[in-house]
């Protein structure tokens, strides 16, 4: 039940997430947009491109976090809805810059079509409860993380690079909470559950590995090692999920759910054709290929409350 008038610390780390967000608050107003791209037309449509995975991810973070919001209420965590309120600006403000860079860019970003394991991924997270929603975040915060680094660091005085910069900032945020979120929450849960996640986390990254096999070469334009950056954010995930207390593995086995996950890769390769097959019509009947939002709203796989 929604308490009208709840009770909470005010130096609880969401509350004081929720502040540091507010204070550091930027638009598109803000950016220099004739700061130079330093980069060649294919770089600049391989930018695009390699882009698209975490553009989407963006806008699928936006719209699943104003449906957890509610959820979270009802569970009478204040703090989080609190916190949540100025995510849902944040990822409003990354969507927003990342088209305007589109425009810049001359370039637009992959759709459906030609990556159908975007859909694959974005339709994963939105799956389950809160719970869910929050490490399927955290693992997409992770990867966005990684992406803006590389162009954060090789390019500081550059357009992108200066932009990474400001969105590094808000992602910090987002990932510190959802790390003590997931902390606080997997005690309470039962293995099975638990476990649960972590078959999520492995089928989210051997998308995310079907993804880097479309843009391999987008990769290679930008000098960019797509294969290491891969094993490197699996690790990172690895760590995350230790440090949330997710793996609970016997010592040196570390992979062993990747490895029963990856031993039947022959069913996920079967339920991802199925699933392409099944928007295959609707991918080919959308008057806009590149909008995520649309197909998500036409296919059901949320309700037409939720599209609104």
């Amino acid at each position: 039940m929604i308490k009208i008038y709840p009770q909470f610390d005010d130096q609880d780390l969401f509350i004081r997430l929720f502040h540091k967000g507010v204070k550091a608050q930027w638009t598109v107003s803000d950016v220099e947009w004739e700061q130079p791209l330093w980069l060649n037309p294919d770089e600049a449509q391989a930018l695009a491109h390699m882009l698209t995975p975490v553009y989407l991810g963006e806008q699928s973070a936006m719209i699943g976090a104003s449906v957890v919001l509610p959820q979270m209420a009802l569970a009478g965590e204040t703090t989080s809805q609190i916190y949540l309120s100025s995510f849902l600006m944040d990822e409003a403000r990354h969507f927003e810059v990342l088209t305007r860079l589109y425009r810049r860019l001359e370039a637009d970003p992959l759709n459906v079509r030609q990556m159908p394991a975007m859909l694959r991924y974005h339709n994963r997270l939105r799956k389950g409860d809160r719970i869910d929603w929050v490490w399927g975040i955290l693992i997409s915060d992770i990867f966005a993380k990684n992406f803006y680094q590389i162009f954060f660091k090789a390019q500081p005085e550059a357009l992108f690079g200066r932009l990474s910069g400001k969105i590094l900032q808000d992602e910090s945020r987002h990932q510190a909470f959802a790390e003590t979120y997931l902390k606080r929450a997997l005690p309470h849960l039962p293995p099975e559950r638990v476990h649960a996640l972590a078959l999520m986390r492995d089928e989210l990254l051997d998308i995310m590995d079907d993804m880097y096999r479309h843009l391999v070469d987008d990769a290679a334009r930008l000098n960019i090692d797509g294969r290491a950056f891969l094993d490197n954010l699996r690790a990172e995930i690895e760590k995350k999920a230790r440090r949330i207390g997710l793996d609970q593995n016997p010592p040196g086995d570390g992979d062993g759910l990747r490895r029963i996950f990856q031993g039947i890769g022959d069913g996920i390769k079967s339920r991802a054709e199925d699933i392409t097959s099944k928007f295959s019509a609707l991918v080919q009947s959308s008057r806009c290929d590149g909008c995520f939002v649309t197909l998500l709203c036409q296919s059901r796989l949320i309700t037409a409350a939720q599209c609104r």
